[in-house]
């Protein structure tokens, strides 16, 4: 992707690169686009990389990410709805979902407290997108109707291997065989 010097057209809360910090960038500053991947985009301003979430790429003059959730009507928290939310969020360097990778080890939900806890991991231990990834996990989880707060830890145990991705991602990335 060639790099586009872009106008905020709104507000748009970010996170830095590679420490996950939110940092809210307002409507008329100038940033350039440096990477379309995985539905989200990374950017520059001042100097710093930022990570601009899919669903807030009307910001950046991009066509927005639609995350849509029916409410329940029996008033838990839907799993599958969490499933789905997972499916969006994308490794920043492979364009595969977190799921398909084999990154997410277990999804809890306590339904009084509407509280989603997630494990998951990393493609390596010294990732330094971590923090960008937990962020962009809980962005998407909190999206889901009823959930209130969304608590991710990083586990590496055990370690990630190619094995745990599903066959479809080994084919995207050429790991089949």
């Amino acid at each position: 992707m060639q790099q586009r010097i872009v106008n905020l057209e709104r507000d748009c809360m970010v996170r830095r690169v590679p420490n996950g910090d939110k940092q809210l960038l307002t409507q008329g500053e100038f940033v350039t686009i440096t990477q379309d991947l995985g539905g989200n985009y990374t950017i520059t301003w001042r100097g710093n990389m930022y990570r601009v979430d899919g669903t807030d790429a009307d910001a950046i003059g991009r066509q927005p990410l639609k995350l849509e959730f029916d409410t329940p009507k029996d008033g838990n928290i839907d799993q599958a709805q969490i499933y789905q939310a997972l499916e969006t969020v994308y490794d920043p360097e492979i364009p595969v979902n977190l799921l398909s990778l084999g990154l997410i080890y277990q999804v809890s939900i306590d339904q009084a407290a509407r509280c989603v806890q997630i494990e998951m991991t990393l493609t390596a231990p010294g990732c330094g997108m971590g923090p960008v990834l937990v962020g962009d996990v809980e962005h998407r989880v909190s999206m889901v109707p009823l959930v209130d707060k969304v608590q991710v830890n990083l586990v590496f145990d055990p370690p990630w291997s190619r094995e745990m991705m599903s066959e479809e991602a080994q084919l995207e990335t050429g790991l089949f065989f």
